[in-house]
């Protein structure tokens, strides 16, 4: 088990308790609770928010505004179990480190980047269990 400390989840509101690896994944949560599917869904849903939908095709957005760029996420559930879910939004490129997927969590080590945006995680601890929650939901 590698421990993996993400300051911007440890100050991020929820509660974030420290995330573990444990092979391809983050078993426990990172607030000690699940998240919420419905707040999943919406956010995945928001091309300003998360910017799933961006890249992403699945059962969260029209398809006129799905991207094709990534993988479909229809029945990511069927497929990865939470905690790689969970591996997989917080830190994709621990996995895949040429991936054009942003590390929801880690706010370190980018080269490139919007000012707005450096220093912070695009998501919080809890908004990342609530889409883990609803990316659980998408068995088909």
């Amino acid at each position: 088990m590698t421990p993996l400390v993400l300051a911007a989840l440890a100050a991020a509101p929820a509660a974030a308790q420290p995330a573990a690896v444990e092979g391809d994944a983050i078993p426990q949560s990172l607030t000690g609770r699940p998240g919420d599917p419905a707040r999943g869904l919406a956010l995945m849903a928001d091309r300003q928010r998360s910017l799933c939908s961006l890249c992403h095709a699945g059962p969260f957005a029209p398809p006129h505004q799905q991207g094709t760029l990534a993988p479909d996420l229809r029945g990511i559930g069927a497929r990865l179990n939470e905690g790689q879910l969970r591996l997989r939004v917080v830190d994709i490129k621990r996995l895949v480190p040429d991936s054009i997927m942003p590390s929801y969590a880690r706010t370190e080590g980018f080269e490139r980047g919007a000012t707005a945006w450096q220093g912070k995680p695009v998501l919080t601890a809890a908004e990342i269990e609530d889409v883990i929650a609803y990316l659980a939901t998408l068995k088909e």
